[in-house]
């Protein structure tokens, strides 16, 4: 028996597909049995398995469990739960590797598998390898056991451990994600006054899309802290791994700069520490963290490209412009939004100032949002392959860590292949108005050059 996985739900830190489309539970009994196999050639004999609040959610684990154990790996079940929760789980518990099975922040009818092999992050060529085992067949045998274990309450004491106080009034919006009932649990234990919005976990988030890096999706939070004359608010994507903010006075924080507010209390302990960020961050922030002594290492964006980043530096932190937020000093160097919003806490208790006095203390910038352009999945990285090709025939100065990072005297602009979608990723970021208008163009016409129209943008 073999079963052939579409290339394209094969993504360069997950598989994520679209459910009756490409993805089905057949994919996911498969890549429970070639998981197995890599799992038992290490070794292993256990694996974690947890899962988000989308619909279909409980069908695809239910077949990965049963792949897993006919592949010889007992499952420990934690049932349905936020991203975070399943990687603490394979960090905490006596198992060799974990599962969830999520669609992140990607559209309801999508959904998939992020993995963890001995505590670190399974990508790039080994998510190539389980499509290669599962196509030819070559699966361990065995017949496993599946068993169920609540790390819930282990997982919120743990979030809580040492936490300074700090008795802020906060607004909190799950957007009917999977980190909800954890929240719920998380509140009781920290000081202040928290007002919940949407924790009701709901694959259809009949309420907004749980995607905080979209900013109309925060404009149920941006209300309830001004209505409420809250400090400030806090948002989590579909799976809780993701962090979005609003100051109190209803100004969002993008994902590099909560990074750069992090990493400041972080930097008057470690003197020199790397700071990990993404290809997308702004060179603003960048700056800053130089500026607090910092060694800034940028990387590849992608959780699984960012974990891999943070063992290799020993970094105490680091950040996507996207929200994912690792800590590596006081946690396991996974993306934690719930971990996050508890250090941010701490450090507004002991910085003795405000999120907003803190965001006005970070260098002004004129940049654009993350844009997003439609392109076929099949289609993506050629279009890359061509712009790229075209700037070097240009002469531009470009930086391949991820897609092309262009720099000119009037800032920087970035464009990548998503890795979660059939789409185009762009940023531009400029020394004035001017200047990020001059930048957009560039990246205008290097699209209609490629065939792709550019997109509809405005500057923030």
């Amino acid at each position: 028996m073999s079963h052939v996985l579409a290339p394209e739900i094969l993504r360069d830190y997950d598989i994520r597909g679209t459910v009756g489309r490409n993805l089905a539970a057949a994919d996911a009994w498969a890549v429970g049995r070639s998981f197995a196999t890599r799992v038992r050639g290490v070794g292993g004999r256990r694996v974690a398995l947890g899962y988000d609040g989308r619909t279909h959610s409980p069908m695809l684990a239910a077949a990965l469990a049963e792949g897993l154990a006919a592949g010889g790996v007992d499952v420990v079940r934690i049932g349905l739960c936020p991203s975070p929760m399943l990687y603490y789980a394979a960090h905490t518990l006596e198992v060799d590797g974990g599962i969830q099975v999520t669609g992140s922040h990607n559209p309801k009818e999508d959904n998939g598998f992020k993995m963890v092999l001995q505590r670190a992050s399974f990508y790039g060529d080994d998510v190539r390898d389980l499509a290669r085992l599962s196509a030819a067949g070559a699966w361990s045998e065995g017949a496993g056991g599946i068993v169920d274990a609540d790390v819930a309450d282990a997982y919120v004491a743990r979030l809580t451990e040492g936490q300074s106080g700090g008795a802020f009034r906060i607004a909190w919006d799950c957007g009917n994600g999977a980190a909800g009932p954890i929240l719920e649990r998380l509140v009781r234990h920290l000081p202040g006054e928290h007002h919940l919005l949407f924790t009701q976990i709901d694959g259809e988030f009949p309420n907004h899309h749980p995607d905080p890096t979209v900013e109309a999706n925060l404009a149920d939070l941006k209300a309830l802290v001004a209505a409420e004359g809250l400090d400030f608010g806090v948002a989590f994507d579909g799976d809780g791994d993701r962090i979005g903010l609003v100051d109190g006075r209803g100004r969002v924080l993008y994902g590099d700069e909560i990074l750069a507010i992090l990493a400041q209390p972080l930097l008057a302990r470690f003197p020199g520490a790397a700071i990990v960020a993404d290809v997308k961050s702004s060179q603003a922030v960048f700056d800053r963290i130089t500026g607090l002594g910092g060694r800034v290492v940028m990387g590849r964006t992608g959780h699984s490209h960012m974990k891999a980043l943070m063992a290799q530096t020993g970094a105490p932190i680091g950040g996507e412009l996207s929200g994912h937020i690792f800590y590596g000093d006081g946690w396991y160097g996974f993306d934690d939004a719930l971990y996050a919003a508890i250090r941010l806490i701490d450090a507004l208790h002991r910085s003795g100032t405000t999120l907003a006095a803190l965001r006005d203390d970070l260098p002004p910038r004129r940049a654009t949002p993350e844009v997003r352009v439609a392109v076929a999945e099949a289609e993506k990285h050629a279009v890359v392959d061509a712009i790229v090709a075209a700037l070097e025939r240009d002469g531009a100065c470009v930086d391949r860590t991820d897609g092309a990072r262009v720099t000119t005297a009037d800032g920087w602009w970035l464009l990548r292949a998503s890795n979660t979608e059939a789409a185009l990723t762009l940023r531009a970021e400029g020394r004035d108005a001017a200047g990020l208008a001059r930048l957009t163009g560039a990246i205008d016409g290097y699209l209609a050059a490629a065939g792709v129209t550019p997109p509809a943008r405005a500057s923030s």
